[in-house]
């Protein structure tokens, strides 16, 4: 298949040496992008339009195991973990600080007060889809390990050789038409989230490497 997919994250100068090897270098792109996916998830809630597809999923899963959100989120998590053995996804500092930063940046920003007019609503489900892509494409270029879903999304992408942009929206409308199909609730912007993430983390991830070549911060594969 003739395309760079090797290059679709771009390879920067703080790029760990494994996913283990956590500095200060990898540690300040990590934190500041990982806080812009809890951010984003937190906009999308005040937005009051609709859960992300991995909500709608949990509730749905919550409804017939008979047990809390949190439990099923947790439920959930476990088996995406599980799913990227034969992958041969490996964890690391990056997917336990995935778990931790963005579950605390959300309960922060769902502290904020939700507006009630739609437009402004609108334009938080809007900007959150766009911040949770920007802030994916940061903590990506790390090299520290993703998180449970985007693991599945980076192994995936390897794996069959497809764009992640079309890797994520494939895995974002099943989970969505599967936590449906469960019962969980779904809203206009739960649609919206799934059918432009994928689009959003893809134009993400152009405008690093952009940035990253505009002050000659790219480096060659090793």
């Amino acid at each position: 298949m003739a395309t760079s997919l090797k290059h679709s994250i771009p390879v920067l100068p703080w790029r760990a040496r494994s996913t283990w090897s956590l500095t200060v270098a990898n540690a300040v792109p990590l934190v500041f992008g990982l806080s812009l996916f809890g951010f984003g998830e937190g906009l999308l809630v005040l937005s009051n339009l609709g859960a992300s597809p991995w909500t709608v999923f949990a509730l749905g899963l919550a409804r017939h195991l008979g047990v809390t959100v949190g439990w099923a989120t947790l439920i959930t998590s476990a088996a995406v973990l599980l799913a990227w053995i034969p992958l041969r996804e490996r964890p690391g500092c990056g997917t336990i600080a995935n778990i931790v930063i963005i579950a605390a940046v959300l309960g922060w920003t769902v502290l904020l007060p939700s507006p009630h007019a739609l437009l402004v609503r609108v334009l938080l489900m809007v900007a959150g889809v766009y911040v949770i892509g920007l802030g994916g494409a940061i903590y990506l270029t790390t090299g520290l390990g993703p998180g449970p879903r985007d693991g599945l999304m980076t192994s995936l992408h390897r794996r069959l050789g497809v764009s992640v942009v079309y890797v994520r929206l494939s895995i974002e409308v099943t989970v969505l038409a599967t936590g449906w199909l469960l019962g969980g609730t779904v809203g206009v912007g739960t649609i919206v989230f799934a059918s432009l993430i994928g689009f959003s983390l893809g134009l993400n991830l152009g405008l690093v490497s952009w940035a990253a070549r505009r002050f000659g911060l790219t480096q060659a594969d090793d």
